[in-house]
């Protein structure tokens, strides 16, 4: 960490304290499967989860929001860690209201009180990137101003610098960040984090997701005032309602929460399934049930985007585990998944068997719901040695997050079954979609054109073979680790028969009686020789003893 200030050394040496405090409690060192199946919340031998997530809390922004991520991790973190990760608080003290002002103004570049006819200086939300104060438009509109904190941006970046070089070192010299790949992880969640610091984005998903929602009218997402907004100052429409947390029985009576709860997991099966967008933080905090009946959604920053082929494959995994296929569930997570030299194949397939077997059996139990089951896989793959992908995680957690805000809507909505006939009606959408004239015509044309030049390439080679003129040709030997490993080789036996041949010169010199320089008694031609091998000689040895290491593991990517 050359060239690094004062101020970057103390904090990298905060973080290097912080992980190393946790190393020997089991975080971050590997999970063990008959550990991590131990009932969540259970006591751990070492360690505090509570303290944990004090800890992290204490460092400051970054790390409320890698609390956060974790808690998406099973495949990193032990069970009574997720736990509490699970009720980490990102509130933190509030900036002075001057502050909030003139961070506004600098953005917006026009007077507060140009634009709006009030604003509370009291915040109605202050968390760790942001600070949430309610305003009144000139227009009589009533909206909230989401105002980034000084520095945040600046801090983040720091801490995530120095985070990455800790991964990337990590994946180099340990087991499991070669299992796990750390600098992929914070490589993601890099990008995460950064577009949710850029309130641009945000505006973006507000505007996207209400029009995704429209043929959901029980779901009301606030829209983004355009003018008031940049890259740290988000002002949109302000959401006055109820936590679905404290909602009244007086108001249960008056109004079927069940509609809200239906109507919150298709909307959100279609945003992952169909839209290809996942919500990574859908829970109970971000939603207020509106004074005119409906569910307001907002907090929409960080969303993640998920391609087609990957969407595709997730929906198969979720469609499989809810009718019960645990084969099919397991040979799509290896599809989706890497499989690294020691994977084992037959003990993920029981594993992955046992585990669909143990939902289709507590269908009616909200102790094995669809979030946990997509978790808890992502937990056994790693057990296996299948790196999955950063998208299951996140569908997990999400469906956990859904889940819990449903039933807190109506604590008898059974979730099993709409997520189940949701899914039956995405996959039937799909396949309707996928005999879509245009779609047909697509495929009528690439077949065409494979009629048409078919005829053109095999009397090409043919032709070449009846010359003697076809030829293969494989790229990409010349830059390939066996040609790298090849040279070496090459490189070792040049210099040992070069060590070899300067020893036996020297010998054979040391036997002719000559009259010329001597050192120490020995002719000084001889002498030098032997020198000169020997420091070749202890070389070579040096550099097969420090530079040669086991070959790092076989990974393949899981294609079918």
């Amino acid at each position: 960490m050359n060239g690094q200030s004062p101020v970057s050394l103390a904090r990298s040496a905060q973080i290097i304290a912080f992980l190393l405090k946790y190393r020997s409690a089991g975080v971050f060192t590997g999970i063990d499967i008959d550990q991590a199946s131990t009932i969540a919340g259970q006591d751990t031998p070492e360690g505090d989860p509570e303290q944990f997530v004090d800890d992290l809390e204490a460092l400051g922004p970054t790390f409320i929001k890698i609390g956060q991520a974790l808690s998406t991790r099973p495949d990193m973190v032990p069970p009574a860690y997720i736990v509490a990760l699970q009720r980490m608080q990102d509130e933190v003290a509030e900036v002075p209201f001057e502050v909030i002002r003139a961070v506004f103004e600098n953005e917006i570049g026009v007077r507060m009180n140009k634009v709006f006819l009030h604003v509370d200086e009291t915040p109605i939300g202050s968390a760790s990137l942001a600070q949430v104060h309610r305003a009144v438009l000139r227009d009589g509109r009533e909206v909230a101003v989401k105002v980034q904190r000084p520095f945040v941006a600046e801090q983040v970046r720091t801490d995530l610098d120095t985070i990455a070089s800790f991964a990337d070192k990590a994946d180099r010299i340990t087991d499991l960040g070669r299992r796990l790949r750390f600098s992929d992880w914070v490589h993601e969640f890099r990008k995460t984090l950064f577009a949710e610091l850029d309130y641009r984005v945000e505006s973006e998903n507000l505007e996207r997701f209400a029009e995704h929602f429209e043929a959901y009218p029980e779901l009301f997402v606030p829209q983004p005032v355009r003018d008031l907004c940049s890259a740290r100052v988000l002002t949109m429409d302000l959401v006055r309602g109820t936590k679905v947390t404290e909602l009244s029985g007086v108001r249960r009576t008056e109004q079927d929460m069940g509609l809200l709860g239906r109507a919150l997991l298709r909307g959100y099966l279609d945003q992952m399934f169909v839209h290809g967008e996942i919500h990574a933080d859908p829970h109970a905090g971000n939603m207020l049930v509106t004074e005119d009946g409906r569910l307001g959604l907002f907090d929409l920053g960080m969303i993640a985007h998920v391609p087609p082929k990957q969407r595709e494959r997730l929906l198969k995994l979720l469609f499989g585990a809810v009718d019960g296929r645990g084969e099919e569930v397991a040979n799509e997570a290896i599809a989706m998944g890497t499989r690294l030299e020691d994977f084992e194949h037959e003990r993920f397939q029981r594993e992955i068997g046992q585990l669909v077997a143990r939902y289709a059996a507590h269908s009616a139990s909200q102790a094995m719901s669809e979030g946990r089951l997509v978790i808890e896989l992502v937990r056994l793959s790693t057990a296996c040695n299948l790196r999955t992908p950063p998208e299951l995680s996140m569908l997990g957690k999400t469906l956990l997050n859904l889940e819990q805000v449903a039933f807190a809507l109506d604590p008898h909505l059974d979730v099993k079954r709409i997520t189940e006939n949701h899914i039956q009606h995405v996959m039937r959408e799909r396949m309707r979609q996928s005999f879509s004239p245009a779609n047909i015509a697509s495929e009528v044309l690439e077949m065409q054109s494979l009629v048409r030049e078919s005829p053109r390439k095999i009397s090409d080679i043919l032709s070449l073979l009846a010359e003697n003129r076809l030829t293969v040709q494989l790229g990409g030997l010349e830059d390939s680790q066996l040609m790298e490993n090849l040279q070496k080789i090459a490189n070792r036996i040049t210099a040992g028969v070069i060590t070899a041949a300067l020893i036996l010169a020297s010998a054979m010199l040391m036997r002719v009686d000559t009259a010329g320089a001597r050192l120490f008694g020995y002719p000084a031609l001889a002498l030098v020789l032997f020198l000169l091998g020997t420091v070749l000689g202890v070389m070579l040895v040096w550099s097969a003893l420090r530079r040669d290491h086991k070959a790092r593991p076989k990974e393949e990517r899981g294609m079918r």
